[in-house]
């Protein structure tokens, strides 16, 4: 077969795939660029980084991590291998985060063949979900999707389920009473139609409280006849767990958390992330998450939610580069 980056109509295609993956606050903080003919480079785009809820880059990295398991699945479905190189030059190019090759290798297995179709299925799910339980041979394929990245996803029981829930609400308190937060939530979430950010359509309806402390993307930009909803079912959680706590397990957990989102689509279940405990841990380095096994790099909730549209991204022209 071809090889993927060959023509610009396959590179193209990659890259397609690449940025349909979930980012903090849809930020899309990447780019790509064409090295030499035999590979292709994922860049961090330090511009697009919140510096108000990610300051050390974390979610960056993550949501790059995200948009390379995508480009290494589209690479697999073209009869080729991807070869990638994490921070090859870290010194001389700090926004380069990977290098990719791609050898000639056997056809993608049936597994990798469904991720790649669900990824343009892939949405994130800011509705209430149904009582409906997620199964547990679901739940187990979601944890060995994490463990084939070398990530852990622990799937805590009803009493640790409950106590994450109330640091995600204390959280959630905390970071709505911040000027700063709301600011920054202002410029990535949109009433218009733009490639980037969190547009009103995704916002989902403005929880009460009461139930499931869901992130509020509405509280800067009031939304007329918004649904209000309680999200009283409590969800399937899932806890994306590394070792360590650089960039390179950021970027791993990244890869971790697309191959979970899309192996949850593949399976038909909803997702979100509650991840309020981690954006008050980045900026204050706080006691908000207890480290158990690992660093927690993701909070995931899980269940079964109504159909959901993507919320929009950028062109290929505008994050793909020549070399």
């Amino acid at each position: 077969m071809p090889h993927p980056f060959a023509t610009h109509v396959g590179l193209r295609r990659l890259v397609t795939a690449a940025i349909a993956a979930p980012s903090v606050h849809n930020t899309q903080p990447w780019r790509f660029r064409r090295g030499d003919a035999e590979t292709l480079e994922l860049h961090a785009d330090p511009e697009r980084r919140l510096p108000v809820l990610d300051p050390r880059g974390r979610s960056l990295h993550l949501s790059c991590g995200a948009a390379l398991l995508n480009l290494r699945l589209a690479i697999r479905v073209t009869g080729h291998r991807p070869l990638v190189q994490p921070f090859p030059d870290a010194r001389d190019k700090p926004t380069l985060l990977a290098s990719l090759r791609a050898v000639p290798a056997p056809s993608a297995s049936l597994t990798d063949a469904e991720l790649y179709a669900a990824i343009p299925l892939r949405h994130t799910n800011r509705q209430p979900f149904s009582t409906r339980p997620v199964p547990r041979a679901v739940r187990e394929e979601l944890a060995a999707a994490a463990r084939a990245e070398g990530v852990v996803l622990g799937l805590p029981g009803p009493q640790t389920t409950a106590h994450l829930l109330s640091l995600v609400a204390a959280a959630d308190q905390e970071l709505a009473a911040d000027a700063d937060y709301l600011e920054e939530l202002t410029r990535w979430t949109s009433m218009g139609c733009r490639g980037d950010g969190v547009p009103w359509y995704a916002f989902g309806p403005r929880p009460t409280g009461r139930g499931v402390p869901v992130r509020d993307f509405g509280l800067a930009r009031p939304v007329p006849g918004r649904e209000v909803d309680h999200f009283a079912a409590r969800p399937q959680l899932g806890v994306l767990m590394t070792r360590a706590d650089g960039p390179e397990d950021w970027l791993r957990a990244g890869q971790a958390l697309q191959r979970v989102l899309l192996t949850a689509t593949r399976r038909g279940v909803s997702a979100s992330l509650l991840t309020q405990p981690l954006d008050v841990r980045d900026r204050s380095c706080g006691p908000w998450v207890p480290r158990t096994a690992g660093h927690i790099q993701a909070i995931l909730r899980f269940g079964y939610g109504p159909p959901v549209p993507g919320s929009p991204r950028r062109g290929v022209t505008e994050v793909l580069q020549s070399a």
